[in-house]
């Protein structure tokens, strides 16, 4: 293996931080979620962040992701978790 090369499917810095960072958003959303009373429409938001977070998984382009990672940190907040 050349030098500054990564054996496929290892992961990089930057896309092991991102990841970490996803993950961490993704558990801060489900403890946003969880606090709902409700367990209709916290089954429903439940259903809808994880058909989100599938939706942009393999999203590589980081204004996008920024953008992504931004408004559920907004929403998080907002919601009490954050």
């Amino acid at each position: 293996m050349a030098a500054g090369r990564l054996a496929a499917g290892v992961l990089g810095l930057k896309e092991f931080i991102h990841r970490k960072n996803v993950l961490s958003l993704y558990r801060k959303i489900l403890k946003a979620i969880n606090q709902i009373p409700n367990e209709g429409d916290k089954q429903h938001l439940k259903n809808w962040a994880r058909q989100e977070f599938k939706q942009n998984k393999n999203a590589t382009d980081q204004p996008h992701n920024g953008f992504f990672d931004f408004q559920w940190h907004k929403g998080v907040i907002l919601a009490g978790a954050g």
